[in-house]
């Protein structure tokens, strides 16, 4: 049943009065006794103010009415006690509404909530939120303002508002809330003027494939159509690109990695074959390429023979060892490109490098020949070249769509660890067509798949090795 409007405006100032007199009490606290410790007042312990003696005072309730309606009524919709209604504008003294000032703590004057929603009409030092359920008060038999919230061990609302609030109650009682989290502000860097500058990412290198330089690397699978060739021209355009000095030793009788620099073994004086046949230097038949620090040793169909007229040679599997030891100093990387084969062309490969580098077609043919040639390696190492060791392994034709492909990824890399490449090099037709215009991926389509792959293959690789000056 709805109240007169004279129990309604009586109602309201009893509970101004009571507020004025609450906050003259708080004015007049003396100091707590025990240093260190927030002086706390329950609204229960101050002194309470007759409804008679509040007769003259305008309520809260009533002058947000008449802010809201020209005609000083109480607006329809209106709700009939301040402790629950929105109030747009409140008079100056109010407990609602409007950012409290340090002057007003330390005067003893509630602290408002600076929100307009109305789920939390009011807090004060020691009292409770205005949100839960108000307190009966015996003076008028209504609801108190501001009554203390049921559940006395909720966590108070984290809110901005809230917090500059308790920094202004912190300051005014001289210790800190501990419910309550503290404002701290972001600082502000003056030569950005206050904006976030986005640090760049620092790329993290892998080192687990440095090595000291020179480096000479033999690329070898007896299993063809694995990659060879391919991985060859294009992770050393790819060094290359980083500024190692390096050259490419075609030992493939087919001479693809020739071709595939752009080098026309037609025209070609001296190749590959003269220098492990007739004691050629290796720099009178080095090539340059179309690309800066890149240099080839270029394979004609010769070659083919040279199984055959190696067989009575002196020395035969260290024909190429001693004429890399003449050129060696001038290149950072050497990548000899062996024959599909266990012959003495891939010896001679093996007996002059340091490291073998072994690409794996994502196929199941391709592990078939990987026992026999790690079995070669071994005994190469224990024959003939006792640093040789595998150092790297590299997926080629990785076809993500497939389940095969991922499969023999992970058993490659359960059986070998560490020394499987991260980065693996996806099959892609325009890997396929750089060779046909004489061109690494790098050059022919920088910005496909493969020469991203081999771009990444080439720093993981390089270990991130310094250069070498002079």
């Amino acid at each position: 049943m709805a109240l007169p409007d004279e129990d309604v405006a009586a109602r309201g100032r009893s509970i101004f009065e009571r507020l004025r007199a609450e906050q003259e009490a708080l004015a007049t606290q003396p100091e707590p006794e025990v240093p260190g410790e927030p002086a706390v007042v329950q609204w229960g312990d101050l002194p309470r103010v007759d409804a008679e003696s509040a007769a003259d005072e305008p309520s809260v309730g009533t002058a947000a009415s008449e802010a809201q309606s020209p005609a000083g009524g109480p607006l329809d919709n209106e709700p009939a006690l301040a402790g629950t209604a929105e109030v747009e504008q409140a008079p100056s003294g109010s407990a609602v509404g409007g950012p409290p000032s340090e002057a007003g703590v330390a005067e003893g004057r509630p602290i408002g909530d600076r929100s307009t929603d109305g789920a939390s009409a009011g807090t004060s030092v020691g009292g409770g939120s205005g949100a839960g359920p108000a307190a009966e008060d015996p003076a008028t038999g209504g609801q108190a303002f501001g009554g203390a919230s049921e559940d006395a061990t909720a966590e108070p609302v984290v809110g901005r508002a809230l917090q500059e609030d308790a920094v202004l109650i912190r300051s005014a009682v001289g210790g800190a809330l501990d419910d309550v989290p503290a404002l701290t502000e972001p600082a502000v860097d003056d030569a950005t003027g206050g904006a976030t500058v986005a640090e760049e990412p620092v790329e993290e290198i892998d080192r687990s494939f440095a090595r000291p330089l020179p480096r000479v690397m033999a690329v070898a699978n007896q299993k063809g159509g694995v990659g060879k060739t391919t991985t060859t021209v294009n992770l050393g355009a790819s060094l290359a690109v980083l500024g190692y000095r390096t050259l490419v030793v075609d030992l493939d009788p087919q001479g693809n990695a020739t071709t595939g620099l752009g080098i026309n073994s037609r025209n070609l004086e001296h190749s590959i074959y003269d220098v492990i046949l007739h004691d050629v230097p290796l720099e009178d038949c080095i090539e340059p390429t179309s690309l800066r620090n890149l240099f080839v040793a270029p394979a004609t169909i010769d070659l083919a023979g040279a199984e055959i007229e190696l067989v009575p040679a002196f020395s035969r599997e260290l024909r190429l060892k001693r004429a890399l030891e003449e050129v060696l100093d001038d290149y950072d990387f050497v990548l000899i490109d062996c024959p599909p084969s266990l012959g003495l062309l891939t010896v001679n490969g093996l007996s002059a490098a340091t490291e073998v580098l072994v690409p794996i077609q994502c196929e199941y043919y391709a592990l078939e020949g990987l026992g026999q040639l790690l079995r070669n390696v071994n005994l190469v190492q224990s024959n003939l070249n006792p640093k040789l060791e595998l150092s790297a392994i590299v997926l080629t034709m990785y076809d993500a769509r497939t389940k095969l492909a991922e499969q023999v990824a992970a058993e490659v890399r359960s059986h070998f660890g560490a020394k499987v490449c991260r980065h693996v090099i996806p099959r892609t037709v325009r890997l396929s067509e750089a060779p046909s215009f004489g061109q690494p991926i790098i050059v022919f389509d920088p910005s496909s798949r493969g020469a991203l792959a081999y771009r990444e293959l080439s720093k993981e690789v390089s270990g991130g090795a310094p250069q070498r000056t002079g």
